[in-house]
Parts: C-alpha cells; sequence; structure tokens
C-alpha cells in the first residue's frame, strides 16, 4: 500500500507488524518516532541499525512478555534482507503475543523489497508501505498539517513560495514553520525571504545552484551534514533539480521561453524560474544525463553501503558532477 491509505489505517488502529520502504527517507524516520511516541515506548524498546541485527537477540526480545506489562516495539533498520525463515519467526511472535509490535525498516532498493513485501502480507496479519519522493501534493498536505498543529498564520502563497524554496525538503519546511510560529503574526513573502532566506547559504537549495554554477560547496555541505542533513536526502534534492533542468531544457527549446506552471504543474517565484531557465540552457542535456546517472549509481552504492561510507560516496559524487559540469 502507498502512504494515504497507511494514514487512513492509522486513524483506526496501530498495525503490529509492519515493512516500511521506499524513495523517501524522510517518512521511514517520521513514522519511526510515530510509532516509538504512539506506543511510549522507551525502557523495552529493541532497535538494530543495519549490520547490528541480531536474530537470536529480536527472537528472544519478542519471544517473552513485557516486564513492565506494555508493549515490546521492535525496530529493525537495514538495507539487507532478513532470511525470509527468521523473518516469519519474528512475524510470528507477534501473532502469539498481541502486544509485541515489529517495525521492519528496509532500506534497500524498492525492486529488492519485493520478496519482503509477500511476506508481509495478510497471511501474516501484516502490511507494507512504499514511500515515493515527495511530490508537490505532498508537501502541502504536509505543511499545512504542520501549520494547523502551529496554529500559523501564514497566506497560501507564502507557504507555497516556502515549501519551494526548501526544495520540498519535508525536515527543513518543518523546522522553519516553528521558528515562523514565534512571531505570532500573519506571514508573507517579506517575512520568509528574510527570515528563511536568508539562511540559504545553509540550504540543500543553495548548495545545488553554487554546485552547478562551479563555486565552492566545501563548506556548505559540511554545515549541512553537522546540522544533521542526511546524505540521501541530498542526494535525492539533486536529482529532483536535474529532473528539472531536463524539462527546462525541453520547453524552452520547444517554446523559446520558460513557464514553470507548465513544466512542473506550479509555479516558481520568479527569480528561482529565472535560474533554472539560464542553468538549463547553458548545460547540455548530455552533460545532464551523465549526472543523472552518476547519481543513480552513487544512491546505488550508498544502499548497499553501511552508512558510515554514505558520507565518503556523496562528496566523490559531487566532485565527479563538477568534473562533468
Amino acid at each position: 500500500m502507498y502512504k494515504r491509505e497507511f494514514d487512513a489505517i492509522l486513524q483506526k488502529e496501530l498495525p503490529r507488524v509492519v515493512l516500511l520502504y521506499g524513495e523517501n527517507s524522510f517518512f521511514l524516520d517520521y513514522y519511526s518516532k510515530y510509532y516509538k511516541t504512539k506506543l511510549d515506548a522507551k525502557e523495552e524498546l529493541l532497535e538494530h541499525f543495519f549490520d547490528e541485527y541480531n536474530y537470536e537477540q529480536a527472537r528472544n526480545y519478542l519471544s517473552q512478555g513485557s516486564l513492565f506489562g506494555g508493549v515490546n516495539l521492535y525496530i529493525l533498520r537495514s538495507s539487507k534482507k532478513v532470511p525470509k525463515k527468521e523473518l516469519e519467526t519474528l512475524i510470528n511472535s507477534c501473532k502469539i503475543n498481541p502486544n509485541n509490535y515489529f517495525l521492519y525498516i528496509y532500506e534497500g532498493t524498492s525492486s529488492d523489497a519485493k520478496s519482503l513485501v509477500s511476506t508481509f502480507g495478510k497471511k501474516n496479519n501484516a502490511i507494507s508501505v512504499r514511500f515515493f519522493e515527495t511530490n508537490q501534493r505532498e508537501a502541502i498536505e504536509f505543511a499545512n498539517k504542520i501549520v494547523q498543529e502551529l496554529n500559523l498564520n501564514i497566506t497560501p502563497y507564502a507557504l507555497n513560495y516556502l515549501i519551494n524554496l526548501l526544495n520540498l525538503n519535508l525536515s527543513l519546511i518543518a523546522k522553519e514553520l516553528e521558528k515562523l510560529a514565534i512571531l505570532d503574526t500573519q506571514i508573507e513573502i517579506a517575512q520568509i525571504d528574510s527570515l528563511v532566506y536568508s539562511t540559504a547559504p545553509l540550504g540543500v537549495e543553495k548548495m545545488i545552484i553554487s554546485l552547478f554554477k562551479k563555486e565552492d560547496i566545501i563548506k556548505t555541505l559540511e554545515k549541512l551534514i553537522e546540522l544533521g542533513e542526511d546524505e540521501f536526502s541530498i542526494l535525492r534534492a539533486i536529482q529532483r533539480f536535474v529532473q528539472q533542468l531536463f524539462l527546462f531544457h525541453a520547453y524552452i527549446k520547444l517554446n523559446g521561453k520558460p513557464n514553470s506552471k507548465e513544466i512542473l504543474g506550479y509555479q516558481l517565484p520568479k527569480f528561482i524560474e529565472e535560474e533554472r531557465a539560464s542553468l538549463a540552457v547553458r548545460i547540455k542535456s548530455s552533460k545532464l544525463l551523465k549526472i543523472y546517472q552518476e547519481l543513480l549509481e552513487t544512491e546505488l552504492l550508498m544502499k548497499q553501503s553501511n552508512s558510515g561510507n554514505k558520507e565518503a560516496l556523496l562528496y566523490g559524487s559531487l566532485i565527479k558532477i563538477r568534473t562533468i559540469l
């Protein structure tokens, strides 16, 4: 199933055996935190990351009752697939004990997840949820939800402006809306320009623009990672940016001038539209294709590597992109 169906289920109940996978790392984090909060799982939580997976420990944990009469929540986050027999044993432990919860966050490719999806089916009282890259509609829905929670007074255009300025990065959108809520006034474009765009040198969007202008990005990238920006989200933001340049390039070639409303389905602020068009015209489509292939190869390597190697792979990919440009 997809995110919208999963959200509908969560309104009624909390599924006890769930596989989460796909291309959107933000929602993989989001629902992991959601389960921890909803179940108030602190003392008794068992969580394994990547190579930490230990079948015996996980089986023993799920085979015993909660020490304090609460629930057992086991979260496994890994890019490697658990052997089917081990997986079925862990799932069966949740069938037997109604206080057991198993959340498997699979960070391998979606195509590799197919065999896992069949195991997380109705016969095992389990579900699987695939998350795609955030699109404009999802970003707006998410941002509006945060706006309501914060009781923030912001105009629709200003909200859309902020979403696009932050390149659909849901984590940054949430953080910036929380900052703007402190103002306790109606938020317009002017406030975003002065309070959000002034921090753009620390933003992914600014870093990507600098990369494609062949400017120095090392300090900005280091700061982004220091602030907790995920390497995957940076890589995917660059992928989206390249896709947009392809679309701008083709549209301008056919029509002579850009129109972001027709190209992307929504209107970019004028200065962003002009910047996209300028880069799209300047960079050859053959180079854009090489860059996109490089990004896909890097994404695959990241998913196959351990967490400590992702930063090095990202740096290496950016060096190659700069060479192509």
